[in-house]
């Protein structure tokens, strides 16, 4: 460990001996709220109007106490709750008083979009402290609700059949809930004792209060809910939905003369089924079959000049529901041994040979059908499995002579995980598995393919003092195999660089068919409570490491240290209402013991009294080394960096409210620099319409970016050159709400991407500190350009050493979606959509004006037209 690691750990060590001894935070009493069957009275109807018989049954509770910003106070507007219960069904009724009913927020928004005011309930039916199901309604009516997982992280995805009502009157505006107790997971125990939690949402003071009363930076949310008694004589309900869609799409783009898959349409009628199916009432099996995502929004633009995988969000609801209970991110960053979107994948295969004439290209791998069978059951099991199958996917060619012929350019592919946590010590403790594979039906077209892929995984947590702090650690293994193709192009690729010159602890070996690796992850800390947080930690990849073919694994050969500590002001004040500031630190080396990377960085947030925000940090990089730049070749040295970054916004709570951002950086030397800003405006002129337009503009030159490499008299040459890139995009979403079951969604994004090359050189000393000793610049007697590629002659002896393509480029795109989503009934829908697209190569020549005018606006896009109708049955 280097002296500056061991200074800051001594200090880290201090800070925490001395808040440990000061540590005398308040343990806040669990409150109990007693309801009663109505089994034998008249239904309630849900209307908003609690005047029904039935809810007379039990008493009011109330005594909410503010949570944010003044926790522990009483809150601006008081609220009232009842919960009642039948054999079938949960009822929830709320009382929200409001002074002055003319200033109630009833925003409109889509189904988990929380707009306006909004009171919610949160049941831990399970009993464990950790998993939740949260109902939200607002003063509109828009639903809102969410799966809780890991004692406070929320999954949107969680779509149940529920039913909610909302009037507003004299004194403020109430809200009935019914909840089919199907649409929950809960024990067989003749008595029972659920946790529940309730929070509202002041919209004038952006306040928030609970019911049972909470500490600022609770240790966590579902283990510190109240209690729900009186529930007497329930029976667990069996979840049976079937959902059946059918899908019609038309495609329509500019026709390409003579190629018969160009010819301007295309027209498809397919359908499809899901399937939700409750083995037990703690275990729920979905299915489907053939599934479409045709209404899913198309991922932003994006332009990676450092060879690694962007990695996109999972945005398809099969794989989104639940996707928590899957997570296994064993060392931070989107490091995965599951990663869904593998699933469905664009072919890995291409069609390739002389004498073709075209090609139709699939875009995607189809789906044949996929299962997902997860839930918890009484004694503390979390468990998931997921099955999946995709089918070959063919590349249709013509050739010059008109010989038709289909190429393979993905197999038939099984893919599978399983995972499962156990809770013990009283629910302060879990430890957990995962293992997860995928196996392809190989081809001898497709050898470069991985023949088979497992990973496996183990994790831990403990929690003590009240979970104030924990310690939490994991451990993962991958194997690959396939041909020796196989395995020699993962050793080469990005990810490991086996093939690296100055590394003495890999090196490519062309007969391997099997490749293991391992990972994993250490951290101890206090997670929250009072006005401290912080950890200490680190993590691993080791170069064997393989997790892409069902998984996601940016770069492997990777030790990490890290630290990190922050002070929360919890207590709003007359100039803000909270507030935090922290230090982060850490350092990197790979498995040869090269120290590659040390990091420090100060950030900190505030939000203001008129609820305007700010958010600011520096960071300062003393080392900066690379094993990847070079894409093979030797370790390279980038100049000490400095950046910061400044973002602030007004009250999001007014009709019209803005960010506005910029990150600045700088290197030593001015070997690179970075530039972004960005600037959101969010307009909401009616409660049933929402506007919002987010610029980013990014300008990221750079002495020395990489372009390829060649020989020099049998020396490598890694030739580098200075690029001047700059992007631009800019995102456009408007929300009509018709009602809350009904509304109109649109998306656009225009995105521009432009790098031009000069003052090309090549490595000399790759790890010097000095850039004018790292590299060696061509003058202008060693380099010409010649036809659309760059000519050199090193040694000036009047012949061409070398030559290599003109790098320069431009990428265009445009991505729009118009969406019309009817909720028909509770889980049955209709879908309406129109989808743009325009993907292209620029001129990089050109100003972006140009670009815009030539090869954005000048392009006919792709337009898909679609119909998706779903009905939901309810056995």
């Amino acid at each position: 460990m280097s002296s500056q690691s061991q200074i800051l750990l001594i200090g880290f060590l201090f800070l925490t001996t001395i808040n440990f001894a000061q540590s005398n935070e308040t343990i806040l009493q669990k409150r109990t709220y007693t309801t009663t069957s109505i089994q034998n009275m008249v239904p309630i109807k849900i209307d908003g109007n609690i005047d029904d018989e039935a809810w007379n049954a039990v008493e009011w509770t109330s005594e909410y106490v503010e949570f944010q910003p003044d926790n522990g106070t009483p809150p601006t507007e008081q609220t009232k709750m009842k919960i009642v219960y039948d054999d079938k069904n949960l009822y929830v009724a709320f009382k929200c008083y409001q002074k002055d009913p003319e200033t109630i927020e009833q925003r409109m928004g889509r189904r988990d979009d929380f707009p306006g005011d909004w009171v919610e309930i949160n049941i831990d039916s399970y009993g464990d402290d950790r998993t939740g199901f949260s109902f939200t309604v607002s003063a509109s009516g828009v639903k809102g609700d969410e799966f809780i997982s890991n004692n406070g992280n929320f999954d949107s995805s969680w779509n149940p059949i529920w039913y909610t009502d909302t009037q507003v009157d004299a004194e403020g505006w109430t809200a009935e809930i019914r909840i089919p107790l199907s649409q929950l997971r809960f024990g067989a125990d003749y008595e029972q004792t659920w946790g529940i939690q309730s929070t509202r949402r002041y919209f004038n003071n952006e306040e928030r209060s609970t019911w049972q009363p909470l500490p600022a930076n609770p240790p966590g949310w579902v283990s510190e809910f109240g209690e729900l008694k009186g529930l007497v004589g329930l029976k667990p309900q069996k979840q049976l939905e079937l959902q059946p869609y059918v899908v019609g799409q038309l495609d329509t783009y500019e026709e390409e003369q003579g190629n018969p898959f160009r010819d301007g349409d295309d027209a498809r009628l397919t359908g499809g089924l899901d399937a939700k199916i409750g083995i037990t009432n703690d275990l729920t099996l979905d299915l489907t079959i053939n599934p479409d995502f045709g209404q899913v929004d198309a991922d932003p633009g994006a332009v990676a000049l450092d060879g690694f995988e962007i990695f996109f969000q999972e945005r398809r609801p099969f794989f989104v529901e639940n996707k928590s209970v899957f997570d296994f991110s064993f060392a931070g960053n989107d490091d995965n041994l599951f990663f869904s979107r593998r699933i469905g994948r664009s072919p890995q295969g291409q069609a390739i040979g002389p004498n073709i004439a075209f090609v139709d290209q699939p875009n995607n791998t189809t789906i044949l059908g996929a299962a997902k069978f997860s839930g918890k059951t009484q004694d503390g099991w979390t468990v998931g499995g997921l099955a999946s199958l995709t089918g070959k996917e063919f590349a249709e060619v013509i050739d010059t002579v008109g010989v038709e012929r289909s190429d393979l350019v993905e197999p038939l592919t099984f893919y599978g995980v399983g995972r499962v946590q156990k809770d013990f010590n009283n629910r302060n403790s879990y430890v957990g598995g995962i293992i997860t594979g995928a196996i392809r039906r190989m081809d001898p077209n497709l050898s470069f393919l991985h023949s088979h892929a497992y990973s496996t995984g183990i994790d831990f947590k403990h929690n003590w003092k009240e979970r104030k702090y924990y310690v939490e650690g994991s451990a993962v293994m991958s194997n690959v195999r396939g041909s020796a193709e196989a395995i020699a192009r993962t050793q080469t690729s990005i990810t490991h660089l086996f093939q690296r010159t100055d590394a003495d602890h890999v090196s490519v070996d062309p007969t391997r068919t099997e490749l293991t690796g391992t990972g994993g992850r250490f951290e101890i800390g206090k997670g929250a409570v009072g006005n401290w947080r912080y950890n200490v930690g680190g993590n691993w990849r080791s170069p064997e490491l393989e997790l892409n073919d069902i998984g996601f694994l940016r770069q492997a050969d990777d030790i990490r240290q890290y630290a990190n500590i922050r002070h929360f002001w919890n207590k709003s004040t007359s100039w803000y209402r909270q507030a935090n500031l922290g230090f982060n630190q850490f350092s990197s080396y790979d498995f040869q013991g090269n120290y590659n990377r040390m990091q420090y960085e100060i950030n900190g947030y505030i939000n203001w009294k008129n609820n305007w925000w700010t958010e600011a940090g520096a960071s300062h990089k003393p080392r900066i080394y690379s094993n990847t730049v070079l894409r093979g070749g030797p370790r390279w040295r980038w100049n000490e960096e400095n950046f910061f970054f400044l973002f602030s916004g007004t009250d999001n709570r007014k009709k019209f409210s803005m960010h506005a951002g910029y990150v600045h950086s700088d290197a030593k030397q001015n070997n690179f620099s970075f530039r972004r800003y960005v600037l959101r405006f969010f307009y909401q002129p009616l409660n049933s319409l929402s506007l919002s337009l987010i610029n980013e503009f990014e300008q990221n030159p750079n002495k020395t970016q990489y372009v390829t490499e060649s020989s020099f008299n049998g020396t490598p040459r890694y030739i580098l050159g200075a690029i001047d890139n700059e992007s631009l995009s800019t995102t456009l979403r408007v929300n009509f709400n018709i009602n809350p079951n009904l509304t109109i969604q649109y998306y656009g994004q225009p995105f521009i991407f432009n790098a031009k090359y000069t003052n090309f050189n090549y490595v000399n000393n790759p790890t010097a500190k000095n850039l004018k000793e790292r590299v060696t610049w061509y003058d202008t007697n060693q380099i010409s350009f010649n036809g659309g590629q760059y000519d050199v002659d090193e040694d000036q002896d009047g012949v061409t050493d070398y030559s290599f393509g003109d790098p320069d480029f431009a990428f265009v795109q445009f991505r729009s979606n118009l969406v019309l989503r009817w909720e028909y009934i509770p889980g049955s829908e209709i879908f309406l959509v129109w989808s743009q697209g325009i993907n292209g190569i620029g001129d990089p020549s050109n100003d972006f004006g140009t670009i815009i005018d030539n090869q954005l606006l000048g392009q006919q896009p792709r337009n898909t037209f679609l119909l998706k109708a779903t009905y939901r049955f309810v056995l």
